[in-house]
């Protein structure tokens, strides 16, 4: 969990790959569902083509098949869900059904005067959605994706004068989330400032 621009699907990533844990972020499963054609891909894209939020059922249910796939002995991070109060109380009930539980949530706490300023410089490529800054060394003229050669591009919501209004839906929504998971004594927070690298060393000690 955490804020826009506080780094989750890079830390998710980070921490399931030398954690050997799957990561599973809804966004990338009805992503690839369109793609494919599937039946959740045509269920999904009419919300994902109004800019509207995919149904928290739709996405629960997607969540738990995904698990069943990936079987009782592989954990498991998920990265981007629940994002409010409702989402979370639905996930558990979800997940108890089928004996599963959420172990621990990770929030990574961030300033809003540095949020603000890691979302005015991100840019994303169209083609892998991989994310990169326009203050970063490795991409200075942002010419296009290092990784796949992709179109970069701004996002409407990333822009300066969107940036204050999203953090400020975002934090009023996540409250009570936090809340909820601290009540669990589930909820670990972690300083989300500094390298990467860093943080990233920061959770897994925390984890473990």
């Amino acid at each position: 969990m955490g804020p826009p621009g506080a780094g989750k699907g890079t830390q998710a990533e980070r921490v399931a790959a030398e954690a050997k844990l799957e990561h599973l972020a809804p966004g990338d499963l009805f992503r690839q569902a369109v793609k494919q054609q599937s039946l959740l891909g045509s269920e999904v894209q009419s919300f994902m083509e109004k800019g509207e939020l995919v149904p928290d059922e739709i996405t629960i249910r997607v969540i738990l098949e995904k698990l069943d796939d990936i079987g009782e002995e592989t954990g498991v991070i998920l990265d981007g869900f629940p994002r409010n109060y409702n989402q979370a109380v639905a996930l558990d009930e979800a997940l108890e059904k089928k004996n599963k539980a959420i172990d621990r949530v990770v929030y990574i706490s961030v300033e809003q005067p540095e949020l603000v300023r890691r979302l005015s410089s991100r840019w994303l490529c169209r083609e892998c959605q991989s994310p990169y800054s326009s203050e970063s060394a490795e991409n200075p003229h942002l010419e296009g994706c290092p990784g796949c050669g992709g179109e970069l591009y701004q996002r409407a919501d990333d822009k300066p004068e969107t940036v204050a209004r999203r953090l400020e839906v975002y934090f009023k929504e996540t409250a009570p989330l936090i809340e909820y998971y601290r009540k669990q004594n589930k909820l670990i927070e972690i300083e989300g400032e500094g390298a990467v690298v860093e943080i990233t060393g920061r959770i897994i000690k925390a984890l473990e």
